[in-house]
């Protein structure tokens, strides 16, 4: 696998050195803003004001070097819980980095007090996240033939993103290419937009074609769990108890929930041999925990929705955002995928011949009195 490190693609090709400056303004009108709203209610202290779920939000949100502190932090905390000095390995991501938002990963890409590794780490995780975001958008477009999910998809990624990243040349550029895909769209929802080379989304697929998904290594993976594990049956021992894996046991629990489901399935897979039976065991048990609990969201999803193909569409997108590895880790098949595709279009299918069936029976009873849908089904 050969590891891109700009980041999002050519849609941020863009050097992002620039993004410090970026976040300085940002800080520097949430300041003002800030000091604006206590001047104001210190001037009326006899009126009520009522603030909107905006400006109460840009109030309590954290200031740049806030997060660029966070930032640090974390980043020094998964190093050292790993037992590495650098998030990088043979110039691919080896630190699970899914711990930090989006605010911290663009800090870490864009700031210069971090080092060089470290920015390029940052930049291949954030491509990471918008592929991961793509994934299954795009394995449902392939199977129904429409891509405005996969737009939209796109929009909410970007949008979801900091303002410090919102400011950014890049962001613009490819949130205005989303928009125009959009619109695009609208007229012919079966065609992929020619949106322009800041397109992040035709990007992705041109870069799917060439180089496959983008992860992290799971043998890196599994050596940074070996670390992990190892540092809480120290820390276990340390404080005077006896470590265990069994939820139910006596002694400390090595608890394994916080590790991501691509850290799991390296240790549910242990292709080095690097983990015993009972850890094996413990992660599968958490790994079925975190699959099922998709599957029940989607089905939860789908049970609000009217759209009779609604959960079958939720488990090829949930089945399509995990790697290979992570499905067989977690037991997901082929026939899974196969199932849900095929469940999908019988559910369309039918939905077409209820659609065609209470067409004509609108015209039908303009002549016939009486005549309905409910009629033709007894």
């Amino acid at each position: 696998m050969v590891a891109i490190t700009n980041s999002y693609y050519t849609a941020y090709s863009t050097a992002t050195s620039s993004g410090s400056a970026s976040a300085a303004t940002t800080t520097t009108a949430s300041a003002k803003t800030k000091t604006t709203a206590a001047a104001t209610a210190t001037s009326s202290s006899a009126t009520s004001i009522t603030l909107s779920d905006a400006a109460k939000a840009a109030l309590s949100e954290r200031s740049f070097a806030a997060v660029l502190a966070d930032a640090r932090t974390k980043l020094t905390e998964l190093l050292e819980a790993a037992g590495r000095k650098s998030p990088l390995q043979n110039g691919e991501l080896a630190l699970d980095m899914s711990s930090l938002d989006s605010r911290e990963l663009y800090a870490m890409a864009s700031d210069k007090s971090f080092a060089a590794d470290q920015n390029d780490a940052a930049k291949l995780e954030m491509q990471r996240r918008m592929e991961a975001a793509l994934a299954g958008p795009l394995s449902i477009a392939k199977v129904t033939g429409n891509y405005t999910g996969l737009y939209n998809a796109a929009a909410t990624f970007l949008d979801a993103l900091g303002p410090e990243e919102k400011v950014s040349a890049d962001w613009q550029a490819s949130r205005a290419s989303v928009t125009e895909g959009l619109k695009q769209l609208q007229t012919d929802s079966k065609t992929l937009p020619q949106a322009g080379e800041n397109d992040p989304v035709a990007t992705y697929i041109k870069l799917l074609e060439t180089r496959g998904a983008l992860d992290q290594s799971m043998a890196s993976l599994a050596t940074n769990a070996r670390t992990t594990i190892d540092k809480r049956y120290a820390d276990a021992t340390a404080a005077g108890k006896v470590p265990t894996l069994k939820p139910n046991g006596t002694g400390a629990l090595i608890d394994l929930s916080d590790l991501s489901s691509r850290t799991l399935s390296s240790i549910v897979l242990d292709k080095e041999g690097q983990f015993s039976s009972q850890e094996v065991a413990a992660a599968k048990s958490e790994l079925r925990t975190k699959s099922s609990a998709v599957l029940m969201a989607g089905l939860k999803s789908a049970s609000k929705s009217s759209d009779p193909t609604a959960f079958s569409q939720n488990v090829i997108s949930a089945f399509s955002s995990l790697s290979a590895e992570e499905r067989q880790a977690a037991g997901w098949s082929d026939k899974l995928y196969e199932a849900a595709v095929a469940n999908y279009s019988s559910s369309n299918k039918l939905m077409e011949m209820f659609n065609q069936l209470g067409a004509s029976s609108g015209s039908s009873s303009k002549s016939t009195p009486g005549f309905s849908l409910a009629g033709l089904l007894g």
